[in-house]
């Protein structure tokens, strides 16, 4: 709704002044916004996810300095999922009437506790608990956090905002895997410097929404009836079929690639670095690609990003032989996987009326139990079959979900406008 305006030069009536009172507190009041904080929750974006991630590339030397088996370590990788998954729909109900400033502080907060708690860990039981205090920061900032950034500008540059945020998925998939290779050079117990970095940067993004963050009064927040309402809506259905078919199949895949590079497509460690450098940089292409072609078709966008990782993954064990042709369709995959998250995020804020949070939430945990659920899935796979039948699997199920953006579309359930909160 628009609010009333006086004309220059005349007092403002009663009516209009509670007005202006009322949006000044929605904008914080004169305090900083718009794209310097959007640039805080993007740096603590990028540092959550470089959190999560950053334990991939030193697992063994994580394991071994903390006793254990390279195999229980992987317990650092599930945990935080698990508890995303959980947490997501949780801080939804319980945060609904907190100012979401005063969200996001205290998720940054608890991802600069979680990374101090493993820097510092002498066994796995502490660190485990650093990674569950990580994966409630994750939860609770993909469902929540995410969801405020719409405030922060005008409508105009919603997707153009959203799409900065989102970029700390890729930017933190391509800088974690040398992240733990520099630090994992190190003798002794060098990962720890890795999770001192990571917290750092967690404090530095902080530190900055601390200061340019406005105040962001919660509104109407999602409650229990509107979380469970969410998925009655037949768009928002669709949206969370195709998030889960998407994922199931991509983590499928892309969990084994690097033996699948080595073993089927017989390239060297330095073309298997390059190119995963590679998809991790066309993600973040795809990432703002999908942030100039959501204006025109958020379901469009979601179902040809999903299309393109299907051809990728199909074609991909059709060029053993060629190394050029295996670095562009792994560059293509890179670009259209990029496009997903922000893609199906818009999708459910914009297919049903009223607070996104509710929809936020369910889409959070679909996110992570499909990621689980791929890589165990595409593990199975890949010790029964090989991992060129885990490209198969990936292939038909990302083909189904482009295929149920579709039949979204036909349905006409939801609509088709822009992200809102």
């Amino acid at each position: 709704m628009t609010e009333p305006t006086t004309r220059p030069g005349t007092a403002p009536r009663p009516a209009a002044t509670a007005t202006a009172r009322r949006a000044a507190a929605r904008s914080g009041g004169g305090r900083p916004g718009g794209w310097p904080a959007v640039a805080a929750v993007a740096l603590g974006s990028f540092a959550l996810v470089l959190s999560e991630l950053f334990p991939v590339g030193a697992l063994d030397r994580i394991a071994a300095g903390t006793g254990v088996s390279t195999g229980t370590g992987g317990l650092l990788m599930t945990a935080p999922g698990l508890a995303a998954a959980v947490t997501a729909p949780l801080l939804t109900l319980a945060a609904r009437r907190t100012d979401r400033r005063l969200v996001l502080w205290t998720l940054s907060a608890l991802t600069v506790g979680a990374n101090l708690l493993c820097a510092t860990a002498e066994s796995l039981l502490p660190m485990l608990l650093g990674r569950l205090l990580l994966g409630f920061a994750l939860g609770g900032f993909w469902a929540v956090g995410i969801g405020a950034v719409p405030r922060l500008v005008p409508p105009a540059a919603v997707h153009r905002a959203s799409a900065l945020v989102t970029a700390g998925i890729s930017v933190g998939t391509v800088v974690s895997p040398p992240l733990a290779s520099l630090t994992g050079q190190a003798a002794g117990d060098g990962w720890r410097t890795g999770f001192w970095i990571t917290g750092a940067l967690s404090l530095a993004a902080l530190a900055a929404q601390l200061l340019l963050l406005p105040a962001l009064p919660a509104g109407e927040g999602a409650g229990r009836r509107e979380l469970l309402g969410a998925v009655r809506d037949r768009a928002v259905r669709a949206g969370l079929l195709a998030t889960t078919l998407v994922f199931l199949g991509h983590f499928a895949a892309y969990t084994y690639i690097t033996p699948y590079l080595e073993r089927h497509a017989r390239l060297g460690t330095g073309w298997v670095t390059g190119l995963l450098l590679g998809y991790g940089l066309a993600a973040i292409a795809g990432n703002f690609l999908a942030g100039l072609t959501l204006a025109r078709s958020v379901r469009g966008t979601a179902g040809c990003a999903a299309a393109a990782v299907a051809v990728a993954t199909g074609l991909l064990p059709l060029c053993d032989g060629s190394p050029a042709l295996v670095a562009v369709l792994v560059v293509l995959w890179g670009v259209a996987f990029g496009a997903v998250p922000l893609s199906l995020q818009s999708w459910l804020a914009g297919a049903a009326p009223g607070p996104p949070e509710g929809r936020l939430a369910a889409y959070v945990t679909v996110v992570q139990l499909s990621l689980a659920g791929g890589a165990l899935l595409g593990g199975l796979i890949v010790n029964g079959r090989g991992p060129v039948a885990a490209f198969a699997a990936a292939t038909g199920l990302a083909a189904l979900a482009a295929l149920s953006t579709l039949r979204g579309r036909a349905g006409g359930g939801g609509t088709e406008q822009e992200t809102v909160v």
